[in-house]
């Protein structure tokens, strides 16, 4: 049945086929799959892993939107959409989406189409660990749109990075 959406937040290890068969279908002739994985380095800095902290209702709340839009696009898709949550060494997988569909073209597309809308609006972030022993999170998702509100992620130290009030 096209149009189904598997939505999974994990702090075990992301695997390929469960992915790939989980959008499997005899009248898919295409399944394209997108994987993000730590690097090694992030805007001059040696990483030596990253931390993602997720909302986890929120995010599959989201991730499910996300799915639904890209179904109003290429309503033949099925897709799996697995976003890690936890700490991973560099070479760990953070992201998988697979596609499924008809058609490579829709595949492609709505594949892109997911990872471009998880990284503009899934509340996730992702501390960086540095090779000095540092750490920093980076600039994410803000719950603002969720509440109305300007509120902190809650992990910041002190005062809040980007202004953000803190949550009682």
């Amino acid at each position: 049945m096209a149009g189904e959406a598997i939505i999974e937040i994990r702090s075990s290890l992301l695997d390929p086929m469960r992915a790939v068969e989980a959008v499997s279908n005899p009248g898919h002739g295409a399944i394209d799959s997108f994987i993000g994985i730590v690097r090694d380095n992030h805007a001059g800095k040696k990483v030596t892993g990253i931390t993602y902290d997720v909302h986890e209702s929120l995010a599959r709340k989201r991730l499910r939107e996300i799915c639904q839009e890209a179904f109003g696009q290429w309503p033949e898709v099925d897709c799996y959409v697995a976003h890690y949550h936890g700490e991973l060494p560099v070479g760990g997988m953070s992201i998988l989406i697979t596609v499924g569909s008809p058609h490579r073209a829709e595949s492609f597309e709505a594949c892109r189409y997911i990872i471009e809308e998880i990284k503009k609006s899934v509340p996730i972030w992702k501390q960086e660990h540095y090779i000095d022993g540092k750490s920093a999170w980076l600039p994410g998702h803000s719950l603002k749109g969720e509440a109305d509100l300007e509120i902190c992620c809650g992990k910041c130290q002190g005062e809040c990075h980007y202004g953000h009030r803190k949550m009682a």
